[in-house]
């Protein structure tokens, strides 16, 4: 491999090694035994350069030294065995079935394995051919076996330690395949140049990259040796990331002119923020005083805010949201507040016009020279002619607050001044939303307003430095008084759904409501509406004949659904069979009971804000989930659920059970997804990645004088992010 115009720039600044930017540009076709063929299965696999395939990394490791023999499995047992094909022979079975039957054999014995409508198997096994099977031994009329084992097409591969790729029966491509063009690429490739100063390398005993691409694909004494080689890379790949939203934090701090707010009141005026404090019925909690105080500082300062305000359910981030509202009202600013929902945006425009009845503002053109804070709503269902008013208020002046759904991100939106943009689940928009919510020509100025999103989905520590690494977090971890623990119960058997709802007419016939919520569908036609409508149906006629039930789902015309909430709240309608159109924002506090039907089909992180429903006014309250098939993982939920309420204690749990993939959304693209480091594993990493990256880029703010972490992020970061980090 021969170095390239961009290699020999590179190596003009003194670095020796190949780099990976290098490695991208060789095709894998380029390697011996990699024709045509090969080349097209390696591409189904997502493997097109050297870099793709350097970075397909095993598996498992099989310990030669370790390794089962077959004579010394026993009945039962589960374990991994190397051993060479014999014999094969395939038989169908009665109803279109198979059966392959393969014989195997190391040095001490012999086994047979049976395959289940795996037809292609007797292809795949000729003899001769080296495998590596897992599973577990059984005796079968007297003889040993094994059914539907798992194996790998290892080859004659020698060593101690045998790796095992992760490989593509379908392409046909076998992980000894794998292993070979590895070693050709390493072999080939030579030393590898190290981005990462020795400094660094040295303070976190971190071995070098050469090193580490050779140990984790081949490691000579043991597994240990690996698992270093692991840690290494699954660093580099942290500090991709960190480094991309450290630089990106920088950039939108020196290139961003913000709004110095006046926190505080002029002398002699009422302050909008100390009137809200003082007008509650109930304490603030010590975590929203805290969340309070660092808005507003952020606010003061000329540096526009970037901040992530994360709570439990219920845990008044609406309260702290308006806080920084009134703070751009009090110095003569605007605030918008977006939510995903109707339905949610309703609520927060209820809930804020309700806490603001009364408040005013200095208007020396009234005769009273004070006018009410204005508060408005804009959702597609704003008419026409209503629309065409707020926005010509809005761009007046004339509205303070205004709080919308989509309906915000139309060109006709245009604010005076804007002060504050809040983004309530903020994870429900796109990057390109959030983006015209920050058009400074729509925003009335040269200046950025600030930005407060908001997410009541509990986040992990180590996802919320990775995912929302470019803003400062604060957390809400307290619920507010009145607030109680709610009961929460699994019924894992149809013999005891009657009590669940025995306990809804109780407290219906006390004065209370309940939700009941059913999945969506996907397999037949406007699913969601026919499974809220079927339920209906069924409890009408059945369980909860003679109760008044209302039906919510998200394909009602708004009117509809605005009609059936008002009613719901007023007791017009006792329980609202519905879907997760209630998941957020929805606090009615007269429901006691949420039952949720075939449970184990919703996410961790939905059952709990479904939860959230209820156990808002002091009462007693009842989570219901039903589901008696649920899946492995589901029942994993399901018994989580039960066993806390804490949201964070939620998180950390469902991070394990789904894995970091989900929660990385959009930033796992391309190359860095995260192939080795883990968020649940990894904390100490994560950190130490983020305290690099901050030392990196304060010495050389576009990485300048680190050229091959410059280019390394050209190869691995997403076109979002590459966007704000090599603008210039």
């Amino acid at each position: 491999m021969a170095p390239d115009a961009a290699e020999q720039r590179i190596r003009g600044t003194h670095i020796r090694g190949r780099s990976l930017g290098f490695l991208s540009r060789q095709p894998v076709g380029a390697l011996a035994g990699v024709g045509t063929k090969k080349e097209a299965a390696l591409a189904e696999m997502g493997i097109g350069t050297v870099l793709d395939l350097i970075c397909h990394y095993p598996r498992r490791y099989i310990d030669r030294t370790q390794q089962a023999s077959l004579e010394s499995m026993t009945p039962g047992e589960q374990a991994v065995v190397l051993a060479r094909v014999v014999a094969r022979r395939s038989r169908p079975l009665r109803g279109r079935r198979s059966l392959v039957e393969v014989d195997v054999e190391d040095d001490t014995g012999r086994l047979r394995c049976v395959f289940f409508n795996q037809p292609w198997r007797q292809r795949q096994l000729a003899e001769g051919t080296q495998v590596a099977l897992f599973g577990k031994l059984e005796i079968f009329q007297g003889r040993r076996q094994m059914a539907n084992p798992l194996v790998d097409l290892v080859g004659d591969r020698t060593g101690r330690i045998v790796p095992v790729y992760p490989s593509s029966e379908k392409a046909g491509v076998a992980t000894w395949e794998l292993a070979s063009w590895v070693e050709e690429s390493l072999d080939r490739a030579g030393p590898f140049a190290d981005p990462l100063p020795e400094k660094w390398r040295s303070r976190l005993d971190l071995v070098d990259r050469t090193r580490a691409f050779r140990s984790i694909h081949a490691p000579v004494a043991s597994e240990k040796e690996a698992n270093v080689a692991r840690r290494r890379l699954a660093f580099d790949e942290l500090l991709r990331l960190q480094l991309a939203l450290v630089m990106r934090k920088r950039w939108l701090a020196e290139r961003s002119k913000g709004i110095a707010h006046r926190v505080a009141a002029a002398p002699g005026e009422p302050s909008l923020l100390d009137a809200l404090i003082t007008s509650l019925p109930f304490k603030l909690t010590r975590s929203q005083t805290q969340a309070i105080e660092v808005i507003c500082a952020d606010m003061a300062s000329e540096r526009p805010m970037h901040r992530l305000l994360q709570g439990d359910v219920g845990a008044g981030k609406t309260l702290v949201a308006l806080a920084g509202l009134l703070v751009a009202v009090q110095g003569g600013h605007q605030g918008l507040l977006m939510a995903p929902t109707e339905v949610l945006a309703e609520q927060h425009f209820r809930s804020i016009r309700g806490l603001l009845t009364d408040f005013l503002l200095p208007d020396l053109e009234r005769i009273e020279l004070t006018r009410p804070v204005r508060v408005e709503m804009l959702t597609s269902r704003t008419s026409r002619a209503r629309r065409d008013k707020l926005c010509a208020d809005l761009e007046n002046g004339d509205v303070d607050i205004l709080v919308g759904t989509h309906a915000l991100l139309g060109e006709d939106v245009r604010l005076a001044s804007a002060g504050l943009v809040v983004i309530d689940e903020q994870h429900r928009f796109g990057v390109e939303q959030r983006a015209v919510l920050r058009d400074e020509e729509r925003l009335g100025g040269e200046r950025t307003p600030d930005l407060l999103v908001m997410t009541a989905t509990p986040i992990p520590r180590t996802a919320a430095m990775t995912v929302f690494g470019d803003l400062d977090v604060s957390v809400l971890d307290e619920l507010p008084e009145g607030r109680v623990p709610v009961v929460t119960r699994w019924v894992r058997h149809s013999s005891r759904e009657a009590e669940v709802w025995e306990k809804v007419i109780s407290e219906v016939d006390a004065g209370r409501r309940a939700f009941v919520v059913c999945p969506l569908i996907d397999d037949a036609g406007p699913s969601e509406a026919r499974a809220v409508t079927a339920e209906l149906a069924r409890l009408e006629s059945g369980p909860l004949r003679g109760v008044r039930l209302g039906l919510l789902h998200g394909q009602m015309p708004s009117r509809e659904k605005e009609a059936t909430m008002a009613a719901f709240r007023s007791g017009e309608v006792s329980v609202l069979v519905t879907t997760t159109v209630i998941e957020v924002g929805v606090d009615v506090s007269e429901a006691t009971v949420v039952v949720v039907e075939d449970a184990g089909s919703f996410g961790l992180a939905q059952l709990h804000q479904l939860r959230g429903r209820v156990g808002r006014a002091g009462h007693v309250s009842w989570c219901f989930l039903v589901d008696w098939s649920a899946s492995k993982e589901g029942a994993k939920r399901l018994e989580a659920m039960e066993e806390t309420s804490d949201g964070f204690a939620l998180a950390e749990i469902d991070l394990m059970i789904r894995g970091e993939g989900t929660l990385l959304g959009t930033r796992q693209k391309g190359r860095n997804d995260l192939r080795l480091a883990s968020l649940v594993k990894d904390e100490d990493l994560i950190v130490a990645a983020r305290r690099v990256a901050e030392d990196l880029v304060s010495c050389s703010p576009t990485l300048e004088a680190y050229p091959l972490l410059a280019e390394e992020l050209r190869l691995f970061v997403d076109e979002a992010d590459e966007e704000y980090l090599f603008k210039s």
